[in-house]
């Protein structure tokens, strides 16, 4: 019984969806308060989904220890962000939508998640420490992935972005999968706590590991039925407004990184910075390594380019982000004062998405 009600949101995202399945066309036609009420409400099913999804991935997190504990994690997130977006480009043709999405991951995830961490660690814990070997691999990672899959495609000319599609995609899958080697198995002491995590209340019931699994696999396969519903209210309420026409990938990015935020502040909270540091930077990086080779092949079976290349105020701010971690995450510890610096980036980022800038 406790375990049926632990999957409320799970009801309600069904009962969500069939208001939505009635409602979409009617909602569409009258626009206004019911569109976006019914939006809101469509949004609200997929986060409680997300949620359900990440509490699943924390179980077995908790049972397999690290790394894998934050490997799963951040896959079930990036699972969530990319069939979102691959259900959105499937509406209004939106040749950027894929780069604004991974942009805004990064700032959520960097920004928002290593920023908050830092300054709730800090002033709770003073210098709270983590495996500099880790924050060291993953901004290496990161800088190579950012230059090949979003630097890089401003300087393609168009007769050849077929090709270098094709190598993006075959180098971002090797990157990942070697990657995924070394954090696993020789490597795995960079990203592991220095003490054991401890066991979770909601572990206690010792469920079949099959059970959270299949959980997940259903939930995320909601969230994509949901997101086509939220893809056709998202065009009819955009259409001729003069909202930020990047709200589409902010919001596919708040998703998927809403259940990430609470693990990490949590963990920020409990003194466990390096599960911050591996879901921050992790997180990035799996968006970057698994989503855009998603995309890219979407696009090589289409024949239609999408746009990765960044604008320039894109490239600044991702820079800014990139020179910010590089010179905080240089000595294992961290404090209130370089989380900051984090912040400031992220709200500098929401400000420009609310000039419509971005």
């Amino acid at each position: 019984m406790n375990n049926l009600k632990s999957e409320l949101p799970v009801l309600l995202a069904l009962i969500i969806l069939g208001l939505g399945f009635s409602l979409e066309h009617s909602a569409i036609a009258h626009g206004g308060v019911m569109l976006w009420g019914l939006l809101l409400l469509i949004l609200a099913g997929i986060i409680g989904l997300a949620f359900r999804i990440s509490h699943h991935a924390e179980v077995l997190a908790i049972r397999w220890g690290e790394p894998y504990g934050t490997l799963v994690l951040t896959l079930a997130a990036v699972s969530v962000e990319v069939v979102i977006l691959v259900v959105l480009l499937q509406g209004t043709p939106s040749p950027t939508l894929a780069r604004d999405t991974v942009f805004a991951a990064i700032m959520f995830d960097i920004n928002g998640i290593l920023g908050a961490a830092a300054i709730i660690g800090g002033l709770k814990h003073g210098s709270p420490k983590y495996n500099l070997s880790s924050a060291n691999s993953f901004v290496a990672m990161l800088l190579v992935a950012i230059g090949i899959g979003m630097f890089i495609p401003d300087f393609v000319p168009e007769a050849h972005w077929q090709a270098y599609s094709m190598f993006s995609v075959g180098v971002m899958a090797v990157m990942y999968l070697a990657f995924l080697r070394l954090q696993t198995v020789e490597h795995r002491t960079f990203f592991e706590h220095n003490v054991a995590l401890d066991e979770e209340a909601h572990d206690q019931a010792k469920s079949p590991n099959a059970l959270h699994i299949g959980i997940m696999v259903g939930a995320v396969i909601f969230v994509g039925i949901l997101s086509e519903i939220m893809s056709a209210l998202l065009d009819a309420g955009l259409a001729g407004s003069n909202l930020p026409k990047t709200i589409p990938a902010v919001l596919v990015a708040l998703i998927s990184a809403s259940p990430e935020i609470l693990t990490a502040l949590s963990a920020a909270s409990k003194d466990r910075l390096q599960t911050t540091v591996n879901i921050a930077l992790g997180a990035s990086l799996a968006t970057i390594l698994l989503t855009l080779p998603v995309i890219e092949g979407i696009a090589l079976f289409n024949g239609d380019r999408i746009i990765m290349a960044l604008t320039p105020i894109q490239a600044g701010m991702l820079l800014l982000t990139l020179l910010t971690v590089m010179n905080n995450l240089h000595d294992g510890e961290t404090n209130a004062i370089e989380g900051i610096s984090h912040f400031a980036l992220f709200a500098a980022f929401v400000a420009l998405v609310i000039m419509g800038l971005i």
